[in-house]
């Protein structure tokens, strides 16, 4: 007999809503404490995990939930970046 496999669940630092991990972009922190996002969801480093919405990245920024979630304080370039590459992303 053969048993499902289990999807991955991870929660949204924004919206705080559980998905599979395939729904979600992830947000790395590397060794060089760069913050970059992570396309793939296999790069090393400490990730957190935003849906596909520049809304739930908003919602991340106001509520510290990137920051929270990579242990490290985030400055405000790191967040436009992020921006502009949802925005990419989204089009």
């Amino acid at each position: 007999m053969k048993t499902k496999n289990k999807t991955p669940m991870r929660q949204c630092t924004g919206c705080r809503e559980m998905k599979s991990k395939k729904e979600m972009i992830r947000v790395l922190k590397t060794a060089e404490d760069e913050i970059v996002l992570d396309t793939t969801g296999k790069k090393n480093g400490r990730g957190a995990y935003l849906c596909f919405s520049t809304e739930c990245l908003e919602k991340a920024m106001k509520n510290h939930g990137l920051e929270r979630s990579l242990k490290t304080s985030v400055p405000q370039e790191v967040y436009d970046s992020l921006k502009k590459e949802f925005e990419s992303i989204e089009k």
